[in-house]
């Protein structure tokens, strides 16, 4: 299949890649001509802008947007929109909130486009182990780029979920989990760590893998981790997010639907970005107030 592929980044040249390695034929464009050289040297043809992009593919176009969530979306589109004609198709591959995506299926239908919004999984692996899709729009678009979906992912790896918004809805839904799970590992493997046993936390994360109730890629990963750094030395406990987990609990929020679990996991990320947090200085000085409990200044020396 001919397919447009816009942002370059690692997902974006890896799924590039994975494409052309199946058989389909690629122009990519990025702000970035690095970006673009590099797909070059794999096999992609290269475009110096969206309109060179468009002008290269041959059909019925279609168009796979790899950028971040929010304006930048907004000003691809509104750069590509033009260039392209009815029956054409845009499909945003990455972690837009959902009720973007069901407004923008809505004003490409008006001009009688498509657009189809997929949730992408997989990050830096996919190339080699293949992208678990799981997309929503019109059912002929989405059936129209299955071959494309069928190279990205691995057998079983996709999955249509229903009209437009319920690629990113499910995607979502599937961040926040992530969010909880990550949590759950990490609170487990420091409660072990603080532990007076000899524990070999390495071993441990091996071991869990086999037939266990609690294996999982991330505990692959965290085996991984654990064998490059023992000790995590070098690390900062910083946990960025990149907005799925809130619209989560936003959205859980809205239908009143109970995730206390995925909200936690949230918060401990904004925790985690804290240094000194004011909260905690305040749970301190009420302390002391009321039970003459010790407290510590900012240079860490103990006030009674």
């Amino acid at each position: 299949m001919n397919i447009g592929f816009v942002g370059l980044g690692r997902m974006g040249a890896n799924m590039t890649e994975r494409l052309l390695l199946g058989g389909h034929t690629v122009v990519g464009y990025d702000r970035s001509s690095e970006a673009v050289q590099q797909v070059v040297a794999k096999g992609a043809q290269g475009a110096e802008s969206l309109a060179d992009l468009v002008s290269r593919l041959e059909g019925r176009r279609a168009v796979w947007l790899m950028v971040p969530a929010g304006d930048p979306v907004n000003q691809t589109l509104e750069a590509l929109v033009p260039l392209l004609k009815p029956g054409d198709l845009v499909i945003d591959g990455g972690n837009s909130f959902w009720r973007d995506s069901v407004q923008r299926a809505r004003r490409l239908a008006g001009l009688g486009m498509h657009f189809v919004d997929c949730g992408t999984s997989g990050g830096v692996w996919g190339l080699k182990n293949g992208y678990c899709l799981m997309y929503g729009g019109d059912r002929e678009a989405c059936d129209f780029l299955k071959p494309v979906f069928e190279t990205l992912a691995p057998p079983g790896g996709h999955l249509y979920c229903g009209p437009s918004g319920a690629g990113h809805f499910v995607k979502m839904v599937h961040n926040g989990i992530e969010y909880g799970m990550m949590q759950a590992y990490a609170e487990g493997f420091e409660l072990m760590q603080a532990a007076d046993f000899p524990l070999d936390l390495h071993a441990i994360s091996h071991l869990w893998q086999q037939g266990s109730v609690v294996r999982s890629w991330l505990l692959e990963l965290t085996e991984r981790a654990l064998g490059e750094n023992p000790d995590l030395s070098g690390l900062e406990g910083r946990v960025a997010d990149s907005g799925e987990g809130r619209w989560t609990v936003e959205t859980a929020v809205a239908l009143g639907v109970p995730v206390p679990v995925l909200a936690q996991a949230l918060f401990r990320r904004f925790e985690s970005r804290q240094d000194n947090a004011f909260g905690n200085r305040l749970l301190a000085a009420l302390r002391h107030q009321f039970g003459g409990h010790p407290v510590e200044t900012s240079r860490h020396e103990k006030t009674r």
